[in-house]
């Protein structure tokens, strides 16, 4: 059933083995994507987060309050089916990555990139064999064919479950890098959307925020949040 034009009709959410996984069922009926698959989950900490956004349903299915629901889907329907796309699309990030482009000025925000991004570009040439090349200004600077290579490779051994979740923390980061130390433990989730909002907090602290801005990037804040998660629930 195609369930997100409906209106709640069953009484209990829950989780069932399947083969590939865990499934979600509506009082033994299972949920399909949008695209008509069955919602199969690859764990079952996932399918149960799953199941709890469908029990939690009060009226009619909302899929903006339903986001493990909704990555799951588009793990389905979009990143499966185009797997290769997504890896070049996110691993092309790697050639233009945040950490790499520093600011010319003032000194004190130069040395603060430096404290703070340089350990990140030694950790990738380091664990990942992709050493980055730091540059100033905006204009592209090209990276070493093998740390770009390497970076891809790194990319490629995602799931699509993963792969769903690692797109958002790559882009919502603008970082290749933070988004791999994110998911291989270097940093906390909240550490490196902090590092990947240097330049934004020092201009906050120089010239202030309006409550809009504050708004869009406590947003951004939760979905980087919400990412980390489903990425953890993915095994």
């Amino acid at each position: 059933m195609s369930v997100w034009a409906l209106r709640r009709f069953w009484t209990t959410a829950t989780t069932i083995p399947v083969a590939g996984g865990f499934a979600v069922q509506l009082d033994g009926k299972p949920v399909r994507t949008p695209q008509k698959a069955h919602l199969v989950l690859p764990t079952e900490d996932l399918a149960r987060e799953v199941a709890a956004e469908w029990q939690a349903v009060d009226g009619k299915v909302d899929p903006g309050g339903m986001p493990f629901t909704r990555m799951a889907n588009s793990a389905i329907d979009k990143v499966t089916p185009q797997f290769d796309a997504v890896v070049e699309m996110l691993a092309e990030y790697g050639g233009s990555d945040l950490l790499c482009y520093r600011a010319a000025r003032p000194a004190g925000l130069i040395d603060l990139q430096a404290q703070s991004w340089d350990p990140l570009l030694a950790w990738a040439a380091e664990t990942l064999a992709a050493p980055l090349e730091p540059t100033t200004g905006v204009m592209h600077h090209a990276q070493p064919p093998e740390s770009l290579a390497a970076l891809r490779q790194a990319v490629r051994a995602l799931t699509p479950f993963q792969l769903t979740a690692f797109h958002d923390l790559v882009a919502l980061s603008g970082s290749l890098v933070l988004a791999l130390a994110v998911t291989r433990g270097r940093l906390s989730a909240d550490e490196a959307w902090t590092l990947s909002r240097i330049d934004e907090s020092w201009q906050i602290q120089e010239w202030g925020e309006d409550e809009e801005a504050a708004e869009l990037t406590a947003r951004k804040h939760a979905d980087f949040l919400l990412a980390d998660r489903f990425f953890g629930l993915c095994g």
